[in-house]
């Protein structure tokens, strides 16, 4: 029920823009979001750099109603990208499509992700399509296979576990050679799309997880979830696949414990590191995913 109702409020239009012009909301967030000016993005990265764990960098924002806006989008991100190299990272960047024209526009997009791509080529780096709900995967999907013809691995696409199609998808992709990060998904979704329980969405995703390591081109495990991550410990260690093959992926912000317990057993860990003001609707949707957040931000406001 609760997550149901974060979800439902993150696309409350109202409550948005109430909470993102908040001179509090800077409180609720900090823990998840390294701040709106890509220099606080970038000095994130740099310490996470010196705790050894990559990281990819996201500049928040989705579904633009203009080609402007989109265009906006794209040379925020060739900023980000001329950022981390001049600092020497090895960070990757996260995309939305809706970001760049997807909603109305599905050339202008693809030209506006070519550049990213030219970029993250020259970097030798890479350029990570996030999927939005399921009325975008086939678009997205779509575009990625175009993306991959060009320009090899360095793109790499992101597939949900609580999604009935994933299982296809993730072996269509595979065979292309395709990279892919797998999380569990945190859209509304109708349960002829999707597993409507959790339970059922771990299963498949446990599923969906060894599938990965034993076809995938170098996946990313994006979960926070502790039993799973030991089941891919395991997984690895009985089929002797070498920790360079893989990396796991967390949300900047969560589970510090797992993050550090990860990194010290030698395994590579990648953060999703989020910066800009426009945070809200990725904001509800991680207490959506963890309503344990939710205690945890309740404590700190008391503190202060």
């Amino acid at each position: 029920m609760l997550r149901k109702t974060f979800l439902y409020l993150s696309q409350q239009s109202w409550l948005r823009h109430w909470m993102e012009n908040s001179p509090l909301s800077q409180r609720f967030t900090s823990r998840f979001i390294a701040g709106e000016r890509l220099e606080e993005g970038i000095h994130v990265l740099e310490k996470l750099r010196r705790e050894k764990i990559t990281a990819t960098l996201d500049f928040l924002g989705e579904n633009v109603s203009t080609l402007d806006e989109a265009a906006q989008s794209r040379d925020n991100y060739l900023k980000a990208q001329a950022a981390i190299r001049a600092s020497g990272l090895t960070a990757t960047v996260s995309i939305k499509l809706t970001q760049f024209g997807l909603d109305f526009a599905e050339e202008a997009c693809l030209n506006n992700v070519t550049q990213l791509m030219e970029c993250a080529k020259t970097m030798d780096s890479r350029v990570e399509i996030d999927m939005e709900s399921s009325d975008y995967t086939d678009r997205t999907l779509g575009l990625v296979t175009t993306l991959h013809k060009r320009f090899g691995g360095h793109v790499r696409a992101v597939i949900q576990a609580y999604l009935f199609r994933s299982e296809s998808d993730i072996r269509s992709l595979s065979a292309q050679g395709i990279p892919v990060r797998l999380c569990k998904g945190a859209y509304r979704e109708p349960p002829s799309m999707a597993y409507p329980l959790k339970s059922d969405v771990d299963a498949n995703y446990v599923k969906l997880m060894k599938l990965l390591l034993d076809e995938g081109t170098y996946p990313a495990i994006a979960t926070h979830d502790e039993t799973i991550l030991k089941q891919a410990r395991l997984h690895v260690q009985e089929r002797q696949i070498s920790p360079d093959r893989f990396e796991f992926q967390m949300l900047y912000g969560i589970r510090r414990d797992l993050q550090n317990q990860l990194t010290g057993d030698g395994y590579r860990l990648r953060l999703y590191v989020p910066y800009g003001d426009a945070w809200y609707p990725y904001f509800m949707r991680r207490l959506a995913e963890r309503p344990a957040n939710v205690l945890f931000i309740a404590k700190n406001l008391l503190r202060n």
